[in-house]
């Protein structure tokens, strides 16, 4: 199967097709884009380069990617001159050029996940996506759909909302808490496909447990039943190199404010070009056309809100640059590196891993249980040791390529001087 454009012919695809904003808006002390690679995941002083792309200080160290990122300065900085922009002028005329720029955006978006610009939806966030396919995807009453138990509730409990409105059926599928193979991973979903199952609805990698699911292979099974595979990304969009034609799912969902490190209230809804015309919009709003069929192209149907933050959108793009300029590839090696050598150290302080030791079954989500007082343990580690972590699951830290590897010893310097407090 074809690979996705090279780094350097995308950047340069880009380079040529960006819109040059007036002196005015284009400040010239505007941070660059990291420099780019090729850099090996323990390639310290090339990871310390990206690291300087983001404005938090030591003091206070964000490993939460699994909830929000920072953004790079440039891509505030974008966000920052384009609002400006338009507050200094707010007419239609001014405004004009953003269609453009977000058209860029979805070309960048659209570029790095491996798909057609006319299959992608720069959409409000995770949530807003999932829900487009759970209210948009056909069904009838005593259709079946099956769910991992470890979905966010968008794309969990939005279905038994809809099992209760329309008569369709919900069943929740379990993994083994401590998976040693893929194959535990695949069978039960496996098993629990029936005739009557219409939409797989799956999470790529568990914000609860930090298990990354064989989506591939899950993907081969449904579809030769003719299953409907929704995917949710938003552990994975950002973190892994995710390519959409290679995994083959139907929809995709990811969230721009969590590994993506873009914008706030952005995000990606993928739909595959055979399925758009079947799934319903949410919203219909000026931009749609003036009838029941759209006038918009492919997936742009299901962006069709009204205004939006235009800045926001155009930042998209800047975020994806600034993602090609690094590689995929190499982010999610570096990711994997840092948070293995992680893992590893709070494993050799006793802890008990949630998430999977082996890389092929987990991504940057980390987590420990905490049988102790959890809320002591995150609220000490950040005001202790500033390391800043979530109690999603146990006690949750998500290196990204922000982090350094002083920051995960830190990390893990700070949990052995919790010790007592997180085992109780």
């Amino acid at each position: 199967m074809k690979r996705r454009t090279s780094r350097r012919s995308f950047l340069a695809d880009m380079a040529a097709g960006a819109v040059v904003l007036p002196a005015a808006i284009a400040r010239p002390d505007a941070p660059a884009a990291p420099p780019a690679g090729p850099a090996s995941p323990t390639d310290e002083s090339y990871w310390k380069q990206v690291r300087a792309q983001f404005s938090f200080t030591d003091e206070r160290v964000p490993m939460n990617a699994a909830n929000l990122c920072p953004s790079p300065r440039s891509v505030a900085a974008r966000v920052e001159d384009l609002t400006r922009d338009i507050d200094r002028d707010c007419s239609s005329n001014n405004r004009a050029k953003f269609r453009t720029l977000t058209e860029a955006s979805r070309t960048a978006v659209a570029a790095q996940v491996g798909v057609s610009p006319d299959e992608v939806a720069l959409v409000r966030n995770t949530s807003e996506a999932n829900n487009t396919i759970n209210n948009g995807v056909p069904l009838s009453a005593g259709d079946e759909v099956v769910v991992w138990d470890q979905n966010h509730p968008t794309n969990n409990v939005a279905w038994d909302v809809r099992a209760a409105r329309f008569g369709i059926t919900v069943k929740r599928v379990g993994v083994p808490r401590h998976p040693a193979s893929a194959q535990e991973l695949s069978d039960p979903f496996v098993a629990a496909l029936t005739a009557r199952t219409r939409v797989l609805a799956l999470t790529h990698v568990s914000n609860v447990s930090g298990v990354r699911l064989p989506v591939r292979e899950l993907v081969e099974v449904a579809h030769a039943r003719g299953i409907h595979v929704h995917l949710d990304g938003a552990q994975s969009w950002g973190a892994l190199d995710v390519d959409l034609r290679e995994l083959g799912c139907d929809s995709y969902s990811a969230s721009s404010h969590k590994w993506f490190m873009g914008p706030k209230e952005a995000g990606l809804l993928y739909v595959r070009e055979d399925r758009i015309a079947e799934i319903w919009p949410n919203i219909v709003a000026p931009g749609w056309g003036s009838d029941a069929d759209p006038d918009v192209k492919g997936a742009r149907k299901f962006e069709s809100m009204g205004q939006r933050d235009d800045a926001c959108l155009a930042a998209v793009g800047t975020t994806a640059r600034f993602h090609a300029a690094i590689g995929g590839r190499e982010t999610e090696e570096r990711i994997s590196e840092l948070a293995t050598t992680l893992k590893e150290g709070l494993a050799e302080l006793g802890m008990t891993l949630v998430t999977p030791m082996d890389p092929a079954l987990a991504g940057g989500v980390c987590i420990i249980e905490v049988p102790g007082d959890r809320g002591a343990a995150l609220r000490r580690l950040y005001e202790e040791h500033g390391i800043a972590g979530a109690g999603t699951g146990g006690l949750r830290l998500c290196p990204h390529v922000y982090n350094t590897r002083e920051h995960v010893e830190r990390a893990v310097a700070g949990v052995r001087a919790l010790r007592e407090v997180i085992l109780g």
